[in-house]
């Protein structure tokens, strides 16, 4: 008998195959003791185990690249925290065994980051994540991840580590499917740049019985279970039609009158380059620079080595715009020459540009850099600052540029909804915005962008969300200014639709999405998406300003 579940679509694409459940987590050692004089050689086996998993997590990142990598390499960092490890040193010094010393000392680490609220809380699967790994090394039994099958199928899971999304065969996994986890979880986006089809936040996944046949449109969120011929025949239909679509949908941004859209790309380094350009981007929306930071926490890269890495994204798109953020640490990208260790909440305290006007060697480094990796390059370049607050804000990192001979347009990121409400005043200090909807949604609803239980206020399509984007867009308008969008809202297409009638002046998303939105842009024309982006903002809700809008584009 065939029905229907609603999770949240966050990677475009429909799947339909059999039910695989992720293997199961490791078992918890059994809790005995161990003689005084065999815990050097426990401390030695727990050490080992670390650096193991700890290379196998850095060697999955440089096969996997681009935003994995990043990811990968920052939960490389978390299986070598010190504090972490001398906790499990001083476990087996009183007698337990190197994994149960471990699996007690992660689970005392999780249910502080838990208990405490912290930002850091939304990290918890990756931290069990890295357990498991290095229990199951010292168990000597296999590591949890996906399971082994000779034919296609739908993954579904608890929730998805980044270490196992990032290295997926699309050609064995279809989709997938988790009963935690957001839109702008690491996994998401993960699943948006492979380009596999993904439903998050779906209760009781679970209980999906193995082998089950079900269908998956990660563009709406719904999974059929048991789908009738005629369904799926539907469903494949609507995949072929979008597919041809895509494939007739070339060149810039538009909407079907010729309002120009330009939609650029999120790069988190040169390996996500040349996807982006296949893609057709017109240039790039988000350019991060952490993945710099984060292959040494404990020191910054010198400026001839982010000269060289801008250098070469910055060539890839000759004439085009390049818009770089500035090191972005703290809060879930923590850097030990950079941020406090004991801030009890990272997302509220010194991160961002509070971090680099802290630390002004470090900006002026990086600003130097991006200005000689510019030099005799017809590249547009724009610089933007994240985590700004108000003018103050706005007005210190203006002139940092300034004072490093920075030629090029600087911006501000709107994430803190005191920026969109007081747009104007920060656009008499930069040159333009750019709306990061995954932390402004976090700011605005108290919700944490990686905690499946609020993922309802994670969603952007959040009426009050689409509020603080229509305030800063009128501002940037009234001002002259430009105000884009490079947080995932943008890779959804028909919010897309709706983000252009709003005003925002562009787009910029995941190499996968582009084809999507570029198609979806140009059905409809600018009055359409006006008229669907106030329908949106009078509605109560996410789900219902998203059927507002798509009754409008409908014509319904």
């Amino acid at each position: 008998m065939e029905t229907t579940l609603r999770g949240v679509g966050v990677s475009h694409g429909v799947a339909i195959g059999e039910v695989r459940h992720m293997g199961t987590a490791v078992l918890e050692p059994p809790a005995k003791q161990i003689p005084a004089e065999d815990a050097e050689r426990e401390q030695g086996r727990a050490r080992k185990a670390v650096e193991a998993v700890a290379a196998d997590l850095m060697a999955r990142g440089n096969l996997a690249g681009g935003e994995a990598q990043a990811v990968l390499e920052a939960q490389a960092m978390m299986a070598q925290d010190p504090e972490l490890m001398a906790d499990v040193d001083r476990r087996i010094a009183v007698g337990s065994t190197a994994e149960r010393a471990v699996y007690d000392a992660f689970a005392a680490y999780r249910e502080l980051l838990a208990g405490a609220g912290e930002y850091l809380a939304g990290r918890v699967a990756d931290l069990d994540d890295v357990r498991n790994r290095i229990v199951a090394r010292l168990l000597g039994v296999p590591m949890p991840g996906v399971p082994d099958s000779d034919e296609p199928y739908v993954l579904v899971a608890r929730d998805l580590a980044p270490a196992d999304t990032a290295l997926l065969d699309p050609t064995l996994v279809l989709g997938f499917v988790t009963e935690e986890g957001g839109p702008t979880s690491h996994s998401a986006i993960l699943a948006r740049a492979l380009g596999v089809p993904a439903v998050v936040a779906l209760p009781g996944a679970g209980e999906l019985a193995e082998g089950t046949v079900i269908a998956v449109d990660g563009s709406t969120g719904d999974i059929f279970v048991n789908p009738s011929d005629e369904k799926k025949a539907q469903l494949e239909a609507a995949a072929a039609e979008r597919k041809a679509a895509l494939a007739a949908s070339t060149g810039p941004g538009a909407t079907a009158d010729g309002h120009k859209v330009p939609l650029l790309a999120n790069v988190g380094g040169p390996a996500d380059v040349p996807a982006a350009v296949e893609a057709g981007a017109e240039g790039v929306g988000l350019f991060r620079t952490e993945f710099l930071f984060l292959d040494d926490s404990k020191n910054a890269p010198s400026e001839e080595k982010q000269v060289e890495a801008y250098r070469q994204v910055l060539e890839a798109f000759p004439e085009g715009r390049v818009v770089v953020r500035v090191l972005d640490a703290g809060a879930d990208k923590p850097l030990d020459f950079l941020t406090p260790s004991d801030e009890p909440n990272p997302a509220l305290g010194v991160r961002g540009l509070r971090t680099l006007l802290d630390h002004p060697d470090v900006l002026r480094t990086q600003l130097t850099a991006l200005a000689k990796a510019a030099e005799g390059l017809p590249v547009y370049l724009e610089v933007m600052a994240p985590m700004v607050a108000d003018r103050a804000d706005a007005r210190a990192f203006a002139d940092a540029c300034r004072a490093a001979g920075l030629q090029a347009k600087f911006g501000a990121m709107v994430e803190i909804p005191s920026a969109a409400l007081r747009a104007r005043s920060i656009l008499q200090e930069v040159e333009f915005l750019s709306l990061g909807t995954n932390d402004l949604a976090q700011y605005t609803f108290a919700a944490d962008r990686q905690v499946g239980a609020v993922s309802r206020l994670q969603d952007p399509w959040q009426p009050a969300l689409l509020d603080l984007v229509a305030l800063s867009a009128e501002a940037a308008k009234a001002e002259g200014k430009s105000c884009g969008v490079c947080g995932e809202a943008a890779s959804d297409p028909l919010l897309a639709c709706v983000l252009t009638g709003l005003g925002v002046t562009s787009l910029s998303m995941g190499a996968a999405s582009l084809p999507y939105v570029r198609a979806t842009l140009a059905k409809y024309t600018l009055a359409q998406c006006e008229r669907a982006a106030a329908a949106a903002r009078a509605a109560d809700s996410a789900e219902d300003a998203r059927d507002a809008a798509q009754a409008v584009l409908s014509g319904e």
